[in-house]
This record gives structure tokens, sequence and C-alpha cells, in this order.
């Protein structure tokens, strides 16, 4: 399989040939040019690669940057779930990836893809292989399968006393809970500001992590959201105490999931509750209503809190591609 490299600040010039090859592979919001035009654009060092193998329609699609003197891996910003790779069914990644590290400059030894997800590209690692896999993070979603109920009263009976308890608390308190979904282009400038504000009242600003409309983390944000918004695939979803704002989730759709990208609350106004677990709550009960697609994703390493919410994780991993299987075989052993 023939592969040409390319300035990845060539992206745009290919974005109808990314997304081509998304529709007819993975058809996931995750690896849109929606998504990965502005991770480029706010994330990049301006050396990174794009790469395309195939002679006439592209058969794989990469973006990629040099690590070390020998080795290259999936540009890979912390702020996208997974590692930007797109493959037909009929190319496998031993195939790809040996043609790849021979069109790389230098003489790279192994290369990267990073982040990668078992219900997209089912792992393999023959043990005589050029192909290694590694254990990434567990991650969690929940199917939207039945009612809300059904899915309810198979949660532990601790959440659902305890989301009683903190609506009972409320309510003794004189609080009304209000949930906003935005979901348009015009909303999304004040949607990443509120969301900031809320980043900003905890942790994150101390660390210098939190998200800004004005940092890159925040242009980033704004921008996709907008870009989805423009296809309906975005869903800003707001928990109000009376008018207080206390928790948000950022999040994009396809026809398969509903990602959450990002969760904020604000540590000040809690009032004695989780603003989050409540938020999702309301949130799973609307989506289990509305259906817009078969599982809500976390795409996040599991936390006990996740295992609350579902039972359902898997594994996602990391693949390395070796020049030679002797230099898998070392570089193992070290």
């Amino acid at each position: 399989m023939k592969w040409q490299l390319l300035p990845a600040s060539r992206f745009e010039d290919y974005r109808q040939s990314w997304q081509t090859l998304n529709d007819q592979t993975l058809r996931s919001a995750l690896m849109h040019p929606d998504l990965w035009g502005p991770a480029l654009e706010y994330f990049a060092t301006g050396q990174e690669r794009l790469a395309i193998a195939g002679d006439h329609e592209p058969q794989a699609m990469t973006l990629l940057r040099q690590t070390r003197q020998w080795t290259w891996e999936t540009f890979q910003p912390s702020q996208c779930p997974l590692g930007p790779w797109l493959a037909t069914p009929q190319c496998p990644p031993q195939t790809l990836l040996s043609g790849l590290l021979r069109a790389l400059p230098g003489y790279p030894i192994v290369i990267g893809l990073t982040q990668q997800d078992p219900d997209f590209y089912p792992r393999s690692d023959a043990p005589h292989s050029p192909i290694h896999t590694l254990d990434y993070i567990q991650t969690a979603r929940v199917p939207l399968s039945g009612t809300f109920e059904d899915y309810w009263e198979k949660r532990g009976k601790n959440l659902r006393a305890n989301m009683k308890k903190q609506r009972n608390q409320l309510a003794k308190a004189g609080k009304t809970l209000r949930m906003v979904c935005h979901r348009h282009s015009i909303d999304m400038d004040q949607a990443i500001r509120d969301f900031g504000q809320l980043e900003m009242s905890g942790w994150k600003n101390d660390q210098g992590t939190a998200v800004h409309a004005d940092n890159p983390q925040g242009k980033f944000y704004t921008r996709i959201m907008k870009n989805f918004s423009l296809r309906d695939k975005a869903r800003v979803y707001a928990l109000y105490y009376d008018d207080d704002l206390v928790a948000m989730d950022l999040c994009i759709l396809d026809d398969q999931a509903l990602i959450i990208l990002k969760t904020a609350y604000h540590e000040t106004l809690r009032e004695g509750t989780s603003p989050a677990f409540l938020l999702h709550q309301d949130m799973f009960t609307t989506l289990f209503t509305e259906k817009p697609a078969n599982n809500i994703e976390f795409y996040g390493r599991v936390l006990e809190w996740h295992t609350r919410w579902t039972d359902d994780v898997r594994t996602l991993y990391h693949l390395n591609g070796y020049r030679w299987p002797l230099a898998k075989k070392i570089l193992l052993r070290h």
C-alpha cells in the first residue's frame, strides 16, 4: 500500500476524503473533521503529518507526529478521546503500518496508534507479528435500550436512594432544579464561557487547566461545539438550582453514541449535593426517551462513580507497529 505524506496544515484540503473514509468505516463523531480540524489548529506544533494510503481513493488516513528519533505516533491531544486512525477493514494494520514505517522520513523503527477502541478495531496481537498492543484505560458506557425506569431499577439501591434524598433536600430548601439543553450554534459561545466559569470554581483553576473562553482549550471546545451544532450533533446540558448554574456536560453525537466530552460542576454552590449526578440523572431520563443514539459514552478512565451508572466497561488500547518482528522482541524486553 503506497502512502502519501503531507504537512498536517493541508488537512482542510483533504477534509472531504477524511470524512468519506469515516462514513465508509467508523461513522464516528470522534473521527469527524469537525473535531480534528480544530484540534490541529489549537494544539498542533506545526511538525505533524497527514498520511494517506491508496492510489485512487484513500484506504487509510491518519495524523502523525514524531516523538523520538526512531519513533512516530498518532497526533493525540488530551482533549481527543481516540487517536486519529481510519482504515478500511480490507487493510490490516500490520500491512498498513509496515508500509507507513517505510514511507516516513529517517529510519523509524516504531509507530504507535494511540487510544484505539476495540469496538472500532478489534484487538489483535499475534506473538510472531510486528504488532504489539497494550492496555490504555477502561472506559464505560450506558446502552440506551429499554426505558429509563427499567434502567434505573437495575442501578444500585444506594444510588437511587441518594438521588431521591438529594432532591428532597433541595426541595425542602426551596430550590428548584431545572435542566436546559443547548443545541444551536448561536448558544455555544455563552455555553463555553459558562462552562469555563464552572471549572474556574475549583481545583482546575488552581492548576491552570480550566477551560476559559480565551485559552486554546476554550477556543477548541467553542469551535467544535459550533461545528457539530450546525449539523444538530451538539448538545450542552446545563443544570440550575433556581437561577444558579451548578453543572454542565459538553456532548457530541453520531448515530451510534452520544459522547460526553467534558463535565464541570460548581464546587461552591453544591448545597451538600452532587450536581453532576443530578444532571446525569435528568440527562439520562431525557435520552432514554429521545434515544438519539444507541449508547451514552463517557470515554474517560473508569472511576468508582462510573460504575454506579453502568456495568458496561471495555478496555481501550494502544497499538505499536515495528519495522521488524525482531525489533519488537528486543524493545519489549527493555
